[in-house]
């Protein structure tokens, strides 16, 4: 069976970081062309690779099977609506759009032309979000009644790009980092009830939101997100309890960092925690109170993009849909709301 001839359209972080190198190693993918407007970087990394001059390029080459979408937020709507009535399956980086309205309607065309669409939701694969899912799906914690997920950072400066920092839609943390957060809390207990939302700008000369905290309501478990540029000294970004137990892990992930430093990932000792990334079990067995470190599962992005193959070439389903992408556009919608209104939002 021919491998997928893919497309990227950027070769920025996301390109040369979180796309490429698993593309390239899946032995189902033919890293085939990349756009890039003016520049070839990408053929430092991948030699012999084409450049693309121009999205009607990539769109009107008939081998070209998926296209990664990883532009601008506000860019995702049109690009991959384009992608999609080309007639080719789309990977459509977070956030999968700026509108709910918009999401559905990407949703319904992909439907209407058969074509696969996923949202890149690479944090299912971190190795510390793969351990907390462990310690929750087979029961350590029992019925689970509190959460918080952060991703916090301490970073003053403004981004260099504007679209990261100009007021518009898709511009801000909720838009950049929340996505992460909402589709792993979706990911383990489903669609919440309500949404209650702060949003803040906390670092001099700023213009866009840079803090959220998001509180999602369950009927009995409360799951709270939150992310910011102020924090120094963090403590465990995942606080799980339950009525038999807690667990706390920090964000240990290796990947991003390993990526960014240009080391190329394999399918053996990639994305292993070190052993001081180890989370705490705080809860019973065996009708014993235990108080242990839990060994950190293995992250891999390559798990997503192998996905991605598994349903292009063998019809199987999708590991991270549309639909998926709708409902944390859902959330996210609520969460401005919110913000502004300063009240619960029902969903």
């Amino acid at each position: 069976m021919p491998p997928i001839k893919t497309a990227i359209l950027s070769f920025g972080m996301s390109g040369r970081v979180f796309h490429a190198p698993f593309i390239h190693l899946h032995p189902g993918f033919e890293l085939y062309g990349i756009w890039e407007r003016s520049k070839s970087d990408s053929l430092q990394f991948y030699p012999g690779i084409k450049i693309f001059r121009s999205l009607e390029e990539i769109l009107s080459d008939d081998s070209i099977e998926l296209v990664i979408v990883n532009t601008p937020t506000a860019t995702h709507f049109d690009l991959t609506k384009k992608v999609l009535e080309a007639g080719k399956h789309a990977v459509v980086e977070k956030a999968f759009t700026t509108t709910v309205a918009e999401a559905i309607e990407l949703k319904a065309l992909a439907e209407k032309q058969h074509k696969q669409l996923s949202v890149f939701q690479n944090r299912r694969w971190d190795s510390d979000f793969k351990t907390v899912k462990k310690i929750v799906q087979e029961g350590w914690l029992g019925e689970i009644m509190e959460v918080e997920i952060h991703f916090d950072r301490f970073k003053e400066e403004l981004s260099p790009k504007p679209h990261k920092e100009i007021p518009a839609p898709g511009a801000g943390i909720l838009n950049d980092l929340s996505p992460h957060l909402i589709d792993q809390a979706l990911h383990l207990f489903g669609m919440p009830q309500a949404v209650f939302a702060d949003l803040r700008i906390t670092r001099p000369g700023s213009r866009v939101d840079d803090y959220f905290e998001i509180l999602l309501y369950y009927p009995m478990l409360r799951v709270r997100l939150k992310a910011g540029y102020q924090v120094r000294e963090p403590f465990a970004s995942y606080v799980v309890h339950g009525r038999k137990g807690s667990f706390l892990k920090s964000r240990g992930d290796v990947q991003e960092t390993n990526l960014l430093a240009n080391q190329k990932p394999n399918l053996t000792d990639w994305g292993i925690e070190p052993e001081t990334e180890q989370g705490l079990l705080h809860a019973e067995k065996d009708g014993k109170v235990i108080r242990e470190k839990i060994p950190t599962l293995q992250g891999s992005y390559y798990d997503y993009y192998d996905g991605i193959y598994q349903s292009i070439r063998h019809d199987k389903a999708i590991q991270v849909t549309a639909l998926d992408g709708i409902h944390v556009m859902q959330v996210i919608n609520a969460a401005f709301k919110s913000s502004e209104e300063k009240r619960v939002i029902v969903l």
